[in-house]
């Protein structure tokens, strides 16, 4: 059994790692962390998330020093569900004692300096870190994950948008000088569990946000290899992220070829479902799938895709990751 550590345990994604990481038949949870000074040190886990009372009781640890000897010196991986600067300095100190690092994070998700400060707003100080990371894209980047000691989980919006569009990129099939044209909307548990005016229950409602300079924009178009435009939308709703994307296809594609894609791109790969009907929240949440349909009319294809975000989005695909880098089926635990 594989000693795992969370970092970040009290956040919603942190949450459902844990509970993947106790159902795991290779895993066991070893500890679960959170920051020195957080008002939820010494709290049980199933206080903050009721739904595990009696199954994951354990305290939430700090990380203070005598909890980071203890990381260093007796587990076997650390997940870290943490802020991005947070894990950004975190990361290499466990990485130094060549324990495997699976971060969700946006800290290492792209090779590039200038991208922190640009849209994460912190200066990024371990280039050494950032070359060396693998994108944990599950279906895409397996040997990548499988040779890497850090891995970089994908965003929620980036994960939704990227395993529908990447079928069509790799086969050749979107026009060339288009952008795909990305319409997602998410549930207000993507924000986090920190308290916001604007994600109260009274104050929420469909709306966009992020025109123009979200951060998962950069980050879907480097994995992709071609820019996009992206605007997500906040959703009356607590999780799942549905995304409508817009395509126009290379002259003469056919339906077939389009088909062809998709199923060639996910064939054996059960945690994304071609549904052959449109995509919704609800056959989705609360699971790690990736739901995926089309509909062509002549070169225009409109591709819709689901997730969960805090599953998919998150925590399932770590899991996912962890599965693939330590040689167990990468959908152990989950399925």
């Amino acid at each position: 059994m594989l000693k795992t550590v969370i970092v970040g345990a009290s956040g919603y994604a942190g949450a459902e790692l844990a509970a993947l990481v106790q159902n795991h038949p290779q895993l066991e949870l070893f500890g679960l962390y959170v920051s020195a000074g957080s008002q939820d040190a010494h709290k049980r886990f199933s206080s903050l998330h009721p739904q595990w009372v009696g199954k994951l009781d354990q305290p939430l640890l700090p990380l203070d020093e005598d909890g980071m000897t203890r990381i260093l010196t007796q587990a076997d991986l650390v997940v870290l569900a943490t802020a991005h600067e947070v894990s950004a300095e975190l990361a290499p100190k466990f990485l130094a004692k060549g324990l495997p690092v699976f971060d969700l994070s946006g800290a290492f998700r792209v090779n590039d300096q200038q991208f922190y400060s640009s849209f994460y707003g912190f200066t990024h100080e371990n280039e050494q870190w950032l070359e060396q990371a693998a994108y944990g894209l599950a279906e895409w980047n397996a040997d990548a994950v499988k040779a890497a000691q850090l891995i970089a989980v994908p965003g929620c919006y980036p994960t939704a948008s990227l395993c529908a569009l990447k079928p069509l990129q790799q086969a050749g099939l979107i026009a060339q000088g288009w952008q795909p044209i990305i319409n997602a909307v998410s549930g207000v548990s993507g924000a986090g569990r920190k308290a916001a005016i604007n994600t109260s229950f009274c104050e929420v409602s469909l709306n966009p946000y992020g025109t123009f300079n979200h951060r998962h924009q950069p980050e879907i178009s480097h994995h992709l290899g071609k820019e996009v435009l992206f605007q997500p939308h906040l959703g009356n709703y607590v999780r799942g992220i549905l995304a409508t994307i817009y395509v126009q296809l290379a002259e003469g594609v056919t339906p077939t070829q389009v088909d062809q894609a998709y199923l060639k791109a996910y064939e054996g790969k059960p945690l994304v479902r071609l549904t052959g009907q449109m995509p919704s929240i609800r056959g989705v949440a609360s699971t790690p799938y990736c739901d995926i349909a089309w509909q062509q009319q002549g070169n225009m294809l409109v591709v819709v895709s689901a997730i969960d975000n805090l599953l998919k989005g998150a925590a399932s695909q770590a899991m996912q990751c962890i599965n693939i880098k330590f040689g167990f089926e990468p959908a152990t635990g989950l399925i």
